[in-house]
């Protein structure tokens, strides 16, 4: 059965034209906001590895498979900005499964250190009197197709939004 599927897929590679690339063939899960489900900012005290404190932000993906192929969403790198200014940088091993045609909800959770946020003094002020928060959280991301390889997309805009202190 498993050399069947492998002549299938090297007849199926081999039908493809010459100059296709994996990630022409292959295409990027897609992400967007999950508006069903808010983003969360927590602020958190002073701790080891935190001694002027940070925060916790829970960003909430709709990942979405457009492939006619299951897929695993196994990496996503990059980098967690607020307002502008860069205040993480995010390496997340995933190992989500995506279904053919798709949609599958993605928590992420983002600590932040304010020890490592000189220039986000302003940021901190809104956050703490309960203002929105501007973010956008850049990257790019690996997925697992199997026997057609472990193809990386980006860097790319993920999620962008709005984020608020929860109390």
């Amino acid at each position: 059965m498993m050399a069947l599927r492998r002549g299938a897929l090297l007849l199926l590679l081999a039908l493809l034209p010459g100059c296709a690339t994996l990630g022409q063939v292959i295409q990027p899960p897609t992400f967007r906001v999950a508006e069903d489900r808010p983003e969360e900012l927590r602020l958190l005290g002073p701790a080891p590895g935190r001694p002027l404190g940070g925060a916790a932000i829970r960003l909430y993906a709709r990942v979405a498979n457009p492939n006619p192929l299951g897929l695993t969403l196994s990496s996503l790198r990059g980098g967690l900005l607020l307002e502008g200014q860069q205040a993480a940088q995010v390496d997340f091993p995933l190992g989500v499964p995506l279904q053919p045609g798709a949609e599958t909800l993605v928590p992420l959770e983002i600590s932040i250190s304010f020890a490592d946020l000189p220039g986000l003094a302003n940021t901190l002020t809104r956050a703490v009197t309960g203002g929105p928060i501007r973010y956008r959280l850049d990257g790019t991301v690996g997925v697992d197709a199997g026997l057609l390889g472990q193809p990386s997309f980006g860097p790319m805009t993920l999620l962008q939004g709005d984020v608020r202190v929860t109390r």
